[in-house]
């Protein structure tokens, strides 16, 4: 892009501040500025239809979309797939998930976000492993026939494939992977989560303090807090050094539950907005194949065949949506826990998650009932209501 485009038409939220009658001014593929909107400038307007400007959404969890699931074709095509469904939802940016499954098939995934990496797939990030190294007391949906200890195979395996990745996040259980290897992981510069664990609050610190510095979809999967003993929960809200995914979707976590968790977590870290989407995202689909077993769509929810959550049907307006209306949290705050923290995780949010000068010109129009009407990388529309993505 060698032109200074200007948008105009819609109020501009740049992570921190809302700017009426302003224009969003993008230039070789970043922000220039924020201008008003009749500024004399020399600029190519590019006039939107009202809505809302605001940062582009960013997913750490997505497990498919658009009809595709990672862990049935690990291949570049369905990363690619799984992508263009996010760019439908305002998500500029995502992690393609990978749950727990055969070393052979975590090693294909990993060629496959080489290969998406390499060929600059729109959207792509990185990989989320989620997995294999959890507990089984706390195995939700994952197969606990797969389901193991960390050994050095593992960790050779995840430390050769960060480099060819822009970001790897792992979610872990600290009862399968210690503290030395989780040293060993974040010392090569992936992400290391703690997830699917009944792990105490002391075990939990030991992995934070080796540098594990997120917790995967808070409350689920995990350890409670409670009177005597705060578990995973109680650690990921008292520990600043953690953020803390979540899915917000009423089902997986109620509204109470999720406005306590956000008076109460401590700083620096946040917690975060993520879908943990599956195949039928962005698909009229009521049942897929998940490791073998099938999962059911039904009233908003995603469940194997005895109740249990199996992943959600949920986008990240969706997630922004519940947040707002059931509880009660600023608009500016929600759209942050889906765009700023999540690129902060990622060390990123000098690049992404805002939209002040020098950062990326990844942008979503939004309408003011958080429908996305159009997705914009490196400020330029790959994605509008109507057309193909």
């Amino acid at each position: 892009m060698t032109d200074r485009l200007a948008y105009t038409g819609a109020r501009i939220f740049d992570g921190e501040l809302w700017w009426d009658r302003s224009m969003l001014i993008v230039a070789d593929g970043r922000i220039e500025g924020i201008a008003a909107a009749d500024s004399p400038l020399s600029v190519t307007r590019v006039a939107l239809a009202g809505g809302m400007i605001v940062p582009g959404l960013i997913d750490l969890q997505v497990n498919g979309g658009g009809g595709a699931l990672l862990n049935l074709t690990p291949d570049e095509a369905t990363v690619a797939t799984i992508c263009a469904t996010a760019l439908r939802f305002g998500t500029t940016g995502c992690l393609p998930t990978f749950i727990t499954d055969t070393r052979e098939k975590t090693q294909a995934v990993i060629e496959a976000g080489a290969a998406a990496a390499k060929h600059g797939v729109p959207g792509f990030l990185g990989l989320h492993l989620e997995g294999p190294h959890l507990s089984i007391a706390r195995k939700g949906a994952h197969d606990p026939a797969l389901i193991r200890p960390m050994d050095d195979a593992d960790l050779t395996m995840l430390i050769a494939a960060r480099p060819r990745l822009p970001h790897l996040l792992t979610t872990v259980a600290v009862e399968n992977v210690t503290p030395a290897q989780i040293a060993k992981l974040v010392a090569a510069g992936i992400v290391v989560s703690i997830g699917h664990s009944d792990a105490s609050y002391a075990a939990v610190k030991a992995a934070a303090e080796a540098g594990a510095t997120v917790v995967t979809h808070l409350f689920n999967a995990q350890s409670q807090l409670g009177n005597r003993e705060p578990g995973v929960v109680g650690a990921a809200l008292e520990l600043g050094q953690l953020s803390a995914g979540l899915i917000a979707d009423g089902i997986h976590v109620h509204p109470a539950s999720i406005g306590t968790a956000l008076r109460a977590k401590h700083g620096p870290g946040h917690v975060f907005l993520v879908t943990d989407a599956m195949s039928p995202t962005g698909t009229s689909i009521q049942q897929f194949e998940l490791t073998g077993r099938t999962v059911y769509r039904k009233d908003g929810a995603l469940r194997l065949a005895d109740g249990t959550l199996a992943g959600a049907d949920l986008t990240l307006p969706d997630a922004i949506r519940v947040l707002t209306t059931q509880v009660g949290t600023p608009l500016e705050e929600a759209l942050r826990m889906a765009s700023l923290y999540p690129a902060e995780v990622l060390s990123a949010g000098a690049e992404r998650g805002r939209l002040v000068k020098g950062a990326r010109a990844d942008f979503a129009l939004l309408t003011p009932g958080l429908e996305a009407v159009a997705t914009y990388l490196g400020g330029e529309r790959v994605w509008s209501a109507g057309t193909a993505a």
